[in-house]
């Protein structure tokens, strides 16, 4: 991709996500992801009706009349994304692939952040972790966040969640927000969650396509395999075949779903032809 091609895209996405996280998510994102508590603002001369606790002896001492403390909430949080960068995003029957909805969910919620003035980080994962950008603030670094998002080449083509877990565990030493992007189509890593889930506010995202529900009867068709490259024709026709697609799909969903509330971390799927921005929306609400 060219440099004024990448560009184009930046300026699209930014433009549609900024919207939504200006005018849609910005209040909900404040509300559901608290600060860690409140901090010292300013002290100004007592009023009636303010709480005797909060006034401040040594200035009311001072100046020989009463003075009260102002506190204000700490807003500033840190919001890490990690996104599955693995082949199987490269996957959409419809108008769009996994990775575009994820980027645009991403790109979402790194604005939302940046309106409150949060710092934000990116950890690009597939079966190797394959990019790491610390967090920052600003629309600069968010737009880099996503030029990442679109561009980037990823070494790896299978999944390993279990390993940008870890990473994210180790390297992350206060606690942040995080949000795994993914369709998760990998296993084992339940245990890791757990702990990560102990110390960040843990929240998984899964994109999914129509098409890996099930699959319909259109005779025997020739498939790749993103994640491994393989080529190899199936008998859509079979009953037994089209089962064993949908059992397949049913048991990483299952296996998702049972992971996050085990680990008390939040959660829900999003299919690439539904509204991403209602999901959030839905799950932002029941979070506040």
């Amino acid at each position: 991709m060219d440099t004024k091609e990448l560009l184009k895209k930046v300026r699209k996405i930014e433009i549609k996500t900024k919207r939504l996280s200006n005018h849609v998510f910005g209040g909900e994102y404040h509300s559901t992801f608290k600060g860690r508590g409140m901090t010292f603002s300013e002290v100004r001369s007592y009023q009636f009706g303010d709480d005797v606790r909060s006034i401040d002896w040594n200035v009311t001492a001072r100046y020989n009349e009463p003075f009260v403390k102002v506190f204000e909430e700490e807003r500033e949080l840190t919001m890490m994304l990690l996104v599955d960068v693995s082949g199987s995003e490269l996957f959409g029957t419809g108008d769009q692939f996994k990775k575009e909805i994820i980027t645009e969910v991403a790109a979402t919620l790194a604005f939302s952040a940046t309106q409150n003035n949060d710092k934000i980080g990116l950890l690009l994962f597939s079966d190797q972790l394959e990019l790491f950008i610390p967090p920052k603030k600003g629309r600069s670094h968010v737009l880099r966040i996503i030029r990442e998002l679109i561009e980037f080449e990823p070494k790896g083509k299978s999944t390993n969640l279990t390993e940008a877990l870890k990473y994210a565990t180790n390297v992350l030493k206060k606690k942040a927000i995080i949000f795994v992007l993914s369709d998760f189509i990998d296993d084992g890593y339940q245990h890791s969650l757990k702990i990560i889930s102990g110390k960040h506010d843990v929240t998984g995202i899964r994109v999914y396509d129509r098409r890996e529900e099930e699959i319909p009867n259109i005779g025997l068709v020739q498939m790749l395999d993103r994640e491994t490259g393989e080529l190899m024709m199936v008998n859509t026709g079979s009953k037994s075949v089209r089962y064993a697609y949908a059992e397949y799909f049913r048991d990483r969903e299952n296996y998702f779903r049972e992971s996050f509330t085990r680990s008390g971390a939040g959660s829900f799927s999003t299919r690439v032809d539904e509204s991403y921005v209602k999901k959030l929306l839905e799950y932002f609400k029941t979070r506040g």
